[in-house]
């Protein structure tokens, strides 16, 4: 798997909301925003918390990959996270999430855990590299 660099990894956590995008089986595109995405300490996992997901989960269950992109006005760059996606239920990352989540408030349903092993990582600036590999 791909992981984030040290510079990747502290502009990932300068971001306060994810655009998320996923696609149908069909190819039917889909983007929300997420603000519980969490990059985990391998640098190759991120946890995105599944509390009010409906297109996001059904697009999952049939297309299980996704999409996600850093940027905004504190970030130097921009770069797409792509991956692989599973979606858990239950078991000791699953009880983590909602551990994490239930801390934040007990209004957060924490319904799923849905674990994105990086992929791929592409420039999203604007320029003659957009959209060059990067990892």
């Amino acid at each position: 798997m791909v992981k984030l660099s040290d510079e990747m990894k502290e502009e990932f956590a300068k971001m306060k909301i994810f655009p998320f995008a996923t696609a149908s089986k069909d190819g039917v595109p889909n983007v929300i925003p997420i603000g519980m995405c969490f990059l985990q300490e391998d640098a190759e996992t991120i946890w995105i918390v599944d509390n009010f997901f409906l297109k996001t989960i059904e697009n999952l269950r049939e297309n299980p990959n996704g999409a996600l992109y850093v940027w905004g006005p504190e970030i130097k760059g921009c770069f797409q996270i792509k991956g692989n996606i599973r979606i858990i239920d239950r078991g000791e990352d699953f009880d983590e999430m909602r551990k994490i989540v239930k801390a934040k408030g007990e209004h957060f349903p924490a319904k799923f855990l849905v674990k994105m092993k990086i992929t791929d990582i592409f420039e999203c600036g604007p320029g003659p590299n957009a959209g060059k590999k990067l990892l």
